[in-house]
């Protein structure tokens, strides 16, 4: 599919962590230390097994917060809160892709895994935060992440979206599976070739050139967005 065949799209959904900043930033690192910690405080687990448990939640489940909710009962508004107590300095206001975002014909969408407190903190920082005509967080899903299908359904829902006009922006493949399947056209951004791996495992970071599923792939979201 070339660019123009997103001449179509009055819907745009773009997932945030490590697709409207860099992977680069590895702010989710900070994330992911304060998920172990939190792992092991529920479990009491070590270290070492209490980040192998996380890592099986987060990829069996989309989230390792839902993983602990069905596995241990945790309060996810306290989980929610605790992980998201990082430092945001390192986000860096990008021009460049808010303007591409600005110019965009349309309605524009935040779909996060995370929730919106974490959302709003990352787009001040990007000079976005009022860029977009809707946001819709792990609340918004009852907590069923993406890549589920009733994630997706609920997003739909809220905001009247027709997927035969709506593309989806993410950074993780599997999470562009359920948008094609209900007929929207799918973005893969992935990492530029200075991203040195921190916090990821390799199956996220693969890239999704060929799979029937990903219409589109880029490691430059403002360039791409600007040649829209």
């Amino acid at each position: 599919m070339s660019r123009a065949s997103l001449s179509h799209v009055s819907d745009w959904i773009f997932d945030l962590d490590n697709t409207l900043y860099p992977r680069g930033y590895n702010l989710f690192a900070q994330i992911d230390v304060l998920i172990t910690r939190y792992v092991m405080d529920v479990t009491g687990l070590p270290h070492d097994e209490a980040r192998t448990l996380q890592k099986s939640y987060y990829q069996r489940y989309g989230t390792t917060l839902r993983g602990l909710m069905e596995s241990h009962g945790i309060d996810p508004d306290h989980y929610l809160s605790t992980v998201h107590a990082i430092d945001y300095s390192c986000v860096l206001a990008h021009p460049a892709l808010t303007a591409a975002i600005a110019a965009l014909p349309g309605r524009k969408f935040i779909f996060t895994n995370a929730d919106l407190g974490h959302a709003d903190n990352v787009l001040v920082k990007l000079g976005g935060a009022d860029l977009f005509d809707g946001k819709f967080d792990i609340r918004a899903a009852q907590f069923v992440p993406k890549p589920a299908r009733s994630a997706y359904e609920l997003f739909v829902a809220a905001f009247d979206v027709d997927p035969a006009r709506a593309v989806m922006f993410d950074d993780i493949e599997k999470n562009l599976l359920v948008p094609h399947e209900m007929g929207m056209a799918t973005v893969h951004v992935v990492p530029d070739g200075s991203y040195e791996p921190v916090d990821r495992d390799h199956w996220e970071l693969a890239r999704a050139d060929g799979y029937p599923h990903i219409h589109h792939v880029t490691d430059n979201l403002a360039g791409f967005l600007g040649a829209v």
